[in-house]
């Protein structure tokens, strides 16, 4: 018998840890994007960053070895999970992860994107808070912006 997207996806967030389980449900050449498609300054603070083309299960297993090396998770809450009656699925939620470095705590929206195909997830795109949770690594210094013509800048 085999799973729904929606059920594929669901096991793939419950087994994010396990390559093995990962393996069984995700392409060999699965494209998965994490946070953005190319950024070398953010790929400095999270070196997972990035698009990672045709690079299949160990794409995400080592995400989310990263993400459990470079943090501790204290919740991750999937609020709606929901297919489109195809293959495209969606996800929306929110996690708290705590620096292992600094103790600093980020509470983020996440939302994905995903693909199933054949029983088996083809892409993956996920997102989240980024200013929000590289601030729980940084120890120092200030950013100016200025968002609108004429608008006086300000420091962050």
């Amino acid at each position: 018998m085999s799973s729904s997207p929606t059920e594929v996806v669901r096991s793939l967030l419950a087994n994010t840890s396990d390559l093995a389980t990962l393996e069984t449900l995700i392409a060999p050449n699965a494209t998965y994007i994490s946070l953005n498609y190319r950024n070398p300054t953010l790929q400095k603070i999270l070196p997972y960053a990035g698009s990672h083309p045709t690079e299949g299960p160990l794409a995400i297993f080592n995400t989310f070895a990263t993400v459990h090396k470079i943090w501790s998770q204290e919740a991750f809450e999937i609020l709606a999970l929901f297919g489109s009656g195809g293959e495209d699925v969606a996800v929306f939620g929110r996690f708290t992860y705590r620096s292992r470095t600094l103790g600093k705590a980020s509470t983020s929206p996440f939302s994905i994107w995903a693909k199933v195909v054949e029983g088996k997830v083809t892409y993956m795109q996920f997102m989240e808070d980024t200013l929000d949770t590289t601030s729980t690594f940084k120890v120092g210094g200030v950013g100016r912006y200025q968002v609108f013509e004429g608008q006086e800048e300000f420091e962050v």
